[in-house]
């Protein structure tokens, strides 16, 4: 196991892609956030606490969704569904999909059937801590990427609570 980002960096990454969201939609008119459970929640939450300190925001929502079921590896594994929670329309809306790791592209599909049953955007865009762009089974790029971290098809690179608190993004074998 390697740690790829200990949380002081980590926390750097978040303040950085923050300040390029914000760069790209100032205020974040007409724009929501939607974070893929579980890591891009994890991602999410943190971004949210710093595009409000940011921008002087006091109060910005953040959508969870939940791709169990529209995973194309359902019907293999059994699967215990996440918290879903969309309490805002994301009609015609600029919706920012917040995830942790940017492997396949399988996940980020997934999401994009679920966003598409809550509504039709005016817009998707993709922010991702890491990008593993060597392994893309689909045509998916991110808008906002934290690193693009090279792997090794076989190893497993994740969001994870750290010691003391905060998050460390580890890469491990499998």
């Amino acid at each position: 196991m390697k740690t790829i980002l200990h949380n002081t960096d980590y926390l750097e990454a978040v303040v950085s892609l923050a300040g390029t969201l914000l760069m790209k939609h100032p205020g974040l008119e007409n724009t929501v956030l939607v974070g893929v459970q579980q890591g891009g929640v994890v991602l999410g939450w943190d971004l949210v606490r710093e595009i409000k300190k940011q921008a002087g925001l006091k109060e910005l929502e953040l959508g969870l969704l939940d791709i169990t079921f529209y995973r194309d590896d359902f019907r293999t594994s059994v699967l215990a569904p996440d918290r879903m929670n969309i309490p805002f329309s994301i009609e015609d809306k600029n919706v920012i999909l917040i995830d942790d790791v940017l492997y396949t592209g399988r996940t980020i599909k997934a999401a994009l059937d679920v966003l598409l049953d809550y509504g039709r955007p005016g817009r998707v865009e993709l922010l991702v801590l890491a990008d593993r762009k060597e392994h893309r089974q689909f045509p998916i790029q991110a808008d906002y990427v934290g690193l693009t971290v090279p792997t090794e098809k076989g190893q497993k690179l994740k969001l994870v609570a750290a010691e003391g608190g905060g998050h460390n993004l580890i890469l491990r074998d499998s």
